[in-house]
């Protein structure tokens, strides 16, 4: 067991005594109330992000045990069309990249409710999920992908093991920053992969976190936040290689890196690698000062936000969200917009419908509500599926309504998608 200091770097235990960004105290995220929990007592921790002065990683103290994060979970991610369509179409490449077959060992550590293994269980080939939230692994169950409900580290590999030996795949999807024992992990990951075997992790990219002022993809669920420099020389320190790396949209913004044993080489270091590097050096993610300078931004967003929310109550308008996902519960928790500011949030997932976001309190409805009330604004949460969202609430514009977007910067659109100039900020007509 790697034993670290929870006030210290999780790759090089430094300790950790410089601000990223501070977003105060806030219940846990994804934590969803009932009429009667909304008058009981709430317990908040500190959301506080560092970073390590020595090598750069941006990351929480930990103020929460993974088990009370994880045993229970509310995110299901088949319910993302927009996420379903990009993981099948990854089963399919990656099937014939690496030429899998029904001798094939495929793994998904944070396999959720079975999203992506079931894509490759209809090809034929044999899967293991690890997950350890009880509820979404049984759903995975439930549609025939076998599912360990667990907490991955060494101990983990070294049992999946001796049961039914090592993988040519593991895919690692969202998961690495959610995983408190970093080195533990890798090394984990290290023993379970064949000796040809590659492993493939997709994370939010901080380079878009910070150049797009994503401050509220930062919740309590999220242990770590990483560039690519940090990553590869977390890796490196168990004898991996990252020998490829593509962007995607996804997330907003994330990298999908495939990694190597060191020894292997049939997988050449390919110019995507050399290319991202530079790409984050020209951001400035090897200098101190750009990490020092992003929580001044967070705090602007914020005013800002407020500045239009408090003009608009005023004019008696009826505002309301989009959204109540874990970055709906830091943005809304960190700004304080309980129901002075939002008189509802929608979202499509059913389990959270006729609860109310932890902290604030706003109650969540199915999104038919919209056309049932007809507010003047709808703040879109969830940002990075905002063309998403605006095509599906289009119907905004029967009666004059228009969005609010307030991440990477606050912004109006009309029911079209069109960006509106907005005099409050900037002076335009």
């Amino acid at each position: 067991m790697n034993k670290r200091n929870v006030g210290s770097c999780r790759i090089c235990n430094e300790p950790l005594q410089n601000t990223f960004a501070n977003l105060g105290t806030q219940p846990i995220c994804e934590t969803y109330l009932t009429a009667e929990e909304i008058n009981q007592k709430e317990i908040f921790y500190p959301l506080h992000v560092y970073f390590c002065q020595k090598c750069l990683l941006v990351q929480l103290k930990e103020s929460v045990l993974p088990e009370d994060l994880f045993k229970e979970y509310a995110y299901f991610s088949s319910h993302s069309k927009g996420w379903l369509k990009h993981v099948q179409a990854y089963s399919d490449m990656i099937t014939k990249k690496i030429n899998l077959t029904y001798k094939s060992q495929v793994i998904e550590i944070g396999s959720n409710d079975g999203y992506l293994l079931q894509f490759f269980s209809e090809k034929n080939i044999p899967v293991l999920g690890i997950d350890p939230a009880a509820n979404v692994a049984k759903e995975a169950i439930s549609k025939g992908i076998r599912t360990l409900i667990a907490f991955f580290n060494k101990k983990t590999s070294e049992n999946i093991i001796v049961k039914q030996g090592k993988a040519d795949l593991i895919i690692c999807n969202n998961i690495l920053a959610q995983v408190p024992n970093l080195m533990e992990f890798v090394e984990g990951l290290k023993n379970l992969l064949k000796p040809s075997g590659i492993i493939t992790i997709e994370f939010h990219h901080l380079m878009n976190l910070m150049n797009k002022n994503q401050f509220d993809t930062i919740s309590h669920e999220r242990f770590s936040y990483f560039s690519f420099f940090v990553v590869e020389k977390l890796f490196s320190i168990y004898g991996l290689t990252i020998f490829d790396v593509e962007e995607f949209s996804t997330h907003g913004g994330s990298l999908r890196i495939y990694v190597r044993h060191n020894n292997d080489n049939s997988k050449s270091i390919t110019s995507s690698v050399r290319e991202l590097k530079a790409k984050e050096v020209a951001s400035g993610l090897r200098k101190i000062g750009t990490y020092i300078s992003f929580e001044e931004r967070v705090k602007e967003t914020k005013r800002k936000i407020l500045s239009l929310l408090i003009k608009y109550k005023k004019e008696n308008k009826l505002i309301v969200g989009y959204g109540a996902h874990a970055e709906a519960h830091t943005l809304l928790n960190y700004c304080g917009l309980g129901l002075d500011f939002l008189d509802y949030t929608v979202d499509r997932n059913p389990i959270k419908q006729g609860k109310f976001i932890a902290g604030i309190h706003v109650p969540i409805f199915h999104p038919d509500r919209i056309a049932k009330t007809k507010p003047d604004y709808v703040m879109i949460l969830p940002w990075n599926i905002k063309k998403e969202i605006i095509n599906q609430m289009s119907h905004i514009g029967k009666w004059g309504g228009k969005f609010i977007v307030p991440i990477p910067e606050v912004a109006l659109y009309n029911a079209n998608g069109t960006k509106i100039n907005n005099e409050f900020f900037n002076g335009e007509n």
